[in-house]
């Protein structure tokens, strides 16, 4: 994946050498799935969702192209705010996965069509500890509830999705409740709208904002909602 500095130099190098070596497909497909049958009750005011799919790179990508998120920030879940760290967090052995807390406006997409996107074009929910070329639990497949209430939607469009047997392997995303969302370093955010033609963000990620867009064309918008932005305005 990524580095800063030096080491974020050298790496993109080397990914740039070893890009001309890669298929022209993407790393992972879309899945065309079904809306969850159970979803939240309409509320009113901003929610929050803090999902993890592999790189935040791609997943927090996504959610900024979709409509009715506030907000989308890179960070860690699932550890403590002492290993909250990028290099850390590498090791494998925090506890934390890289996550993207969405804050989003339940008038405008629901938290079960924000489920669905991240099921079907976000990440592949059947790989374990792993998303495309990264290993390692900090790229496990993991959904952070706020409440009970996405919790019961969560889990109940898991069987929905398994019962349908939609994907050719059993989903892996684990449930569990969200006692702290940390935000990544400043350097990770936005990252894939400010490195478009970076090859990992190019061959792994790009073409999941396509997939939104092709897949959820009533949920996709073409100006990305940034960090950046968000902090301006505040």
């Amino acid at each position: 994946m990524r580095r800063t500095g030096l080491a974020s130099l050298l790496a993109a190098t080397t990914a740039l050498t070893l890009a001309f070596a890669l298929p022209s497909r993407a790393a992972e497909d879309a899945v065309v799935i079904p809306a969850p049958t159970v979803d939240a009750a309409p509320a009113t005011g901003i929610q929050t969702a803090v999902i993890a799919g592999g790189c935040f790179w791609g997943v927090q990508g996504v959610f900024q192209h979709t409509a009715g998120v506030v907000n989308a920030v890179s960070g860690y879940a699932g550890g403590t705010k002492a290993t909250a760290d990028y290099q850390t967090v590498s090791s494998g052995r925090t506890g934390h996965a890289e996550s993207v807390e969405i804050k989003f406006d339940p008038k405008k997409i629901s938290y079960g069509k924000i489920l669905q996107i991240y099921f079907s074009v976000a990440h592949d929910p059947t790989q374990l500890n792993r998303q495309g070329p990264d290993t390692g639990t900090q790229y496990r497949s993991a959904i952070f509830t706020t409440s009970d209430e996405q919790k019961k939607v969560a889990e109940a469009y898991i069987a929905q999705l398994s019962g349908a047997k939609v994907f050719s392997k059993p989903i892996v995303t684990k449930v569990g409740a969200l006692e702290a969302f940390y935000p990544a370093e400043a350097y990770h955010q936005d990252y894939l709208t400010l490195h478009p033609n970076q090859p990992y963000i190019a061959y792994n990620d790009i073409p999941k904002v396509e997939n939104l867009k092709k897949l959820f064309a009533d949920n996709y918008i073409e100006k990305p909602t940034l960090v950046s932005a968000s902090k301006a305005t505040n």
